[in-house]
């Protein structure tokens, strides 16, 4: 039973250690993610610049891991290309060497008269676990409280370093007796550093397990030499197998670069000691020379610098050989026209504003071709789910986003060049146009959620219900079309048909939450699935508000009279018998409110609840 509990001690110290470590990461991103990752969005096709980058921000967060992750996402987000990405890869690599420099610090020994007694590790994690706790407890602000997470963490890692200490200490003859066993088969020193590191899922805590066997019993350079290299290897396979489930092509080429890499780093360390040692530059003294946990620290870290800096030259060596293993999915023709548009995005036509507006324009006529293929698919799902259209939801919400941001930087560097009034009022239209755009995207992706949450709670919709959605999700459908038809034609007269169509659409939603309410208050739709409806109608009717906006400021985009008083404007059609506008809403409105008498003929209980139609001469009930 002793071992039991020695075991047991040290699996707690470990955990400790990998808890402490965690948490002093997310202190850490959470100080500092944000600008984190405005850095890396900002990297150049340098790889110097690249590696420089990755190194510091894995020596911010203390984990290459996230750092790779994190890289991973702004290539799959299009903020970070893949060719720019590797860079980074090889800098997280190096970073990663900053932890166990920090776990050195067992080593320290000095009097308790001495200043470094403060750097003693049981000292140095009373210090940072009280400091943290009075930040997290009585500041209570929200830089404190990130500031207190960093130093509990870095509080609890120093405790479970010591537990795992104390209970190395009690097996210091089997674990010298193993690691011994690895200076005469440095495969099974590699393939354990694999494994263990494959398992524990950090390469910082299986070197920080090195280290504390250091500092308890001792280890020697020959029997943990192949022990760290494969520690490098079994890192870099663990963020492979995690970042590539459901990415993309380049996403995965760049957690390849993160293998390729390390396995030349690991060939190139085994053939240098090899010959080191054969050549006698590595002598006798140096192979059995006995580490403490700041010579484990050192080795661990110039295994990690010195293939970086040599291998640095040739990250675009290793890229094209990971873009010869992942091929490249075939592109669909939206995502084709889309990059293109982007690319299209020429700084140096900024100096030209209409040539520049006119690009800027083609870009935004695409976003709301976009919006409105996403509102399509997201209404299907409420109909006839679908797994590939979930995917393919979430890449046109990706692409809105990135051609919103696209647009919205080159729009405003045009505005030092603008000098004439139109151009300035283009430009004013397109700033309101895209955000519109982008709105609809994330109101369409509101309603795919919801759709989402029907399917997994295996819910749908009444029969009723459905054919009622399909008459509004049409209504809105073809508001949303003149809109976007109107948009990219600059078609005036098409835009004045959208404000008719928008109001009928009010009666639409406003009858359906009547109607529906109606059937939940008689026990005809479960509570659940009325919630779901609810949600679904709000978000289509913010949908069509945002066309109406849309259309009314592509109006006042070409009259005076209505350019800064536009809800004036909307005010007055609905209030002043505008033949034009009324005629439109008494043939919209009868066109899909006849759809809904002939649904509900013979229930009078549902026929009362439709509304009146408008008189287009006095705005009151027929």
């Amino acid at each position: 039973m002793d071992i039991f509990y020695r075991l047991l001690a040290l699996f707690g110290g470990l955990a400790l250690f990998l808890y402490g470590m965690r948490i002093m990461g997310d202190g850490l991103k959470s100080s500092s993610g944000g600008a984190m990752k405005a850095a890396l969005a900002r990297v150049t096709g340098n790889p110097v610049m690249g590696f420089i980058l990755g190194l510091i921000v894995t020596c911010m967060i203390q984990s290459s891991h996230a750092t790779i992750v994190l890289t991973v996402g702004l290539v799959g987000a299009g903020f970070l290309t893949f060719r720019q990405s590797v860079g980074v890869v090889l800098g997280a690599n190096v970073g990663t060497a900053i932890t166990a420099q920090i776990i050195r610090l067992m080593d320290v020994d000095a009097g308790s008269g001495s200043l470094f007694n403060l750097f003693k590790s049981q000292n140095l994690a009373s210090i940072a676990l009280v400091t943290g706790i009075i930040l997290i407890m009585f500041i209570k602000t929200r830089r404190a409280d990130a500031i207190g997470t960093i130093c509990m963490g870095f509080g609890i890692l120093f405790a479970g370093l010591m537990n795992m200490s104390n209970a190395v200490t009690a097996f210091g003859q089997p674990l010298s007796k193993l690691l011994t066993s690895f200076e005469d088969n440095y495969l099974l020193g590699f393939l354990s550093g694999v494994a263990v590191t494959g398992v524990i899922q950090s390469s910082s805590a299986v070197v920080g397990i090195l280290q504390t066997i250091a500092s308890s019993v001792g280890v020697r350079f020959c029997g943990v030499f192949a022990v760290i290299i494969g520690v490098n290897i079994g890192d870099c396979l663990t963020a492979y197998l995690v970042c590539r489930i459901g990415a993309k092509p380049d996403q995965i080429r760049t957690v390849l670069v993160h293998v390729i890499y390390n396995i030349f780093a690991a060939s190139m360390l085994f053939i240098a000691v090899g010959i080191l040692r054969g050549t006698g530059v590595i002598s006798d003294h140096l192979w059995y020379m006995t580490l403490n946990s700041g010579g484990v620290a050192n080795v661990h870290g110039l295994f990690r610098l010195i293939p970086a800096l040599i291998l640095l030259p040739f990250a675009n060596k290793f890229a094209d050989m990971a873009e010869r293993i992942v091929k490249d999915e075939p592109v669909s023709e939206e995502d084709s026209i889309i990059e293109h548009d982007l690319r299209e995005l020429d700084e140096r036509l900024t100096a030209s504003p209409r040539i520049a507006l006119n690009q800027s324009a083609h870009l935004i006529g695409h976003m709301a071709d976009v919006s409105m293929h996403n509102y399509e698919a997201c209404l299907q799902q409420i109909f006839e789910y679908e797994k590939g259209r979930k995917k393919r939801i979430s890449e046109r919400e990706h692409l809105l986003d990135r051609m919103a941001d696209a647009s919205n930087k080159y729009i405003v560097r045009i505005s030092p060049h603008i000098t004439l009034e139109a151009d300035e009022r283009e430009q004013d239209f397109q700033l309101k146009a895209l955000v519109a755009f982008e709105r609809i995207g994330d109101l369409a992706v509101n309603i795919s959620h919801y759709a989402n949450t029907m399917h997994d709670e295996e819910k749908n919709f009444s029969d009723r219900a459905q054919k009622e959605l399909r008459i509004a999700a049409e209504a809105i459908r073809q508001t949303l079309q003149r809109t976007v038809t109107a948009f990219k034609n600059e078609d005036v007269d098409l835009a004045k048909m959208v404000e008719p169509l928008e109001e009928v659409n009010d009666e639409i939603i406003d009858y359906l939450q009547k109607a529906h309410m109606d059937r939940m208050t008689h026990g005809e739709c479960e509570v659940f699935n009325g919630i779901q409806f609810q949600n679904i109608l709000q978000n289509m009717e913010r949908i069509s508000d945002q066309c109406s906006d849309t259309a009314v400021y592509l109006l006042a985009r070409y009259d005076d009279k209505i350019n800064g008083d536009e809800h004036r404007y909307v005010h007055d059609l609905h209030h002043n018998g505008n033949k034009e506008y009324w005629d439109e809403f008494n043939r919209t409105y009868n066109l899909y409110f006849s759809q809904f008498h002939e649904l509900v003929r013979g229930d009078k209980r549902a026929e009362k609840i439709i509304p009146k139609r408008y008189s287009p001469d006095t705005n009151q009930p027929a």
